[in-house]
């Protein structure tokens, strides 16, 4: 990969199975960028996201994320692939019967982090920058649906990932809580982790102007507009 670019696709034709949803994608996200990622439910956006964090494999074309050759990924490759990759989910996937601090050192654990105490000041810093400290000892249900949130994008930063893939971030959120997710996530991306956030809510892309790219008729547009 050269210089600041973290996610980049040539002629990248993305299947489902055998059913060919993209084609000829060409994809360029540089570090610290935010990008919206739109388009109609079936349009593909979270096929793209998959062929980014290896859960779809690239049969033509070229494609690199975090480093990695994406046409050469193996399934030993995929978890280091993800450790540079944070990713942000609607439906928070906390484990529900561990703390906020159990759900991090959790992550950290299964990606090889090994110093408890390295772990512990981690989490504490991953968690001051989504503004939860005072949560760290709390259970997921004892938190707000947009406190939930924080955490797990607490959660996709241990790693200090180059890009956060956010499908659908404020799905589940009303729009205030939403506009303090959004916040949040450009807030991240200043400070140099390219952000790439999938979303039907254009009233946030309105009120967060951004680069846009859209899934359509089998089509990636890199930089589209919302009408």
């Amino acid at each position: 990969m050269i210089g600041n670019t973290v996610i980049k696709l040539e002629n990248v034709d993305v299947y489902q199975q055998k059913h060919l949803v993209l084609t000829n994608v060409n994809l360029q996200i540089d570090k610290g960028e935010f990008v919206f990622l739109i388009g109609q439910t079936g349009s593909g956006k979270s096929s793209l996201l998959k062929i980014i964090y290896g859960d779809l494999h690239i049969s033509s074309g070229e494609g690199h994320a975090g480093g990695y050759d994406l046409k050469k990924l193996t399934d030993k490759d995929v978890p280091f692939l993800r450790r540079k990759l944070g990713i942000v989910f609607q439906d928070f996937q906390l484990l529900t019967d561990r703390t906020v601090e159990e759900n991090l050192r959790f992550v950290m654990h299964a990606t090889g982090w090994k110093d408890k105490n390295l772990i512990a000041d981690r989490i504490k810093d991953v968690l001051e920058k989504v503004g939860l400290r005072s949560k760290i000892k709390k259970m997921p249900h004892e938190l707000s649906g947009g406190e939930q949130q924080r955490v797990v994008i607490a959660r996709a930063l241990l790693n200090d990932p180059e890009i956060i893939l956010a499908d659908e971030p404020t799905g589940n959120l009303d729009p205030d809580t939403s506009e303090e997710i959004m916040l949040l996530l450009k807030e991240i991306s200043r400070s140099g982790t390219a952000v790439l956030m999938a979303t039907h809510d254009y009233q946030l892309i309105r009120t967060f102007p951004s680069r846009i790219i859209k899934c359509e008729n089998g089509k990636v547009l890199e930089d589209a507009k919302i009408v």
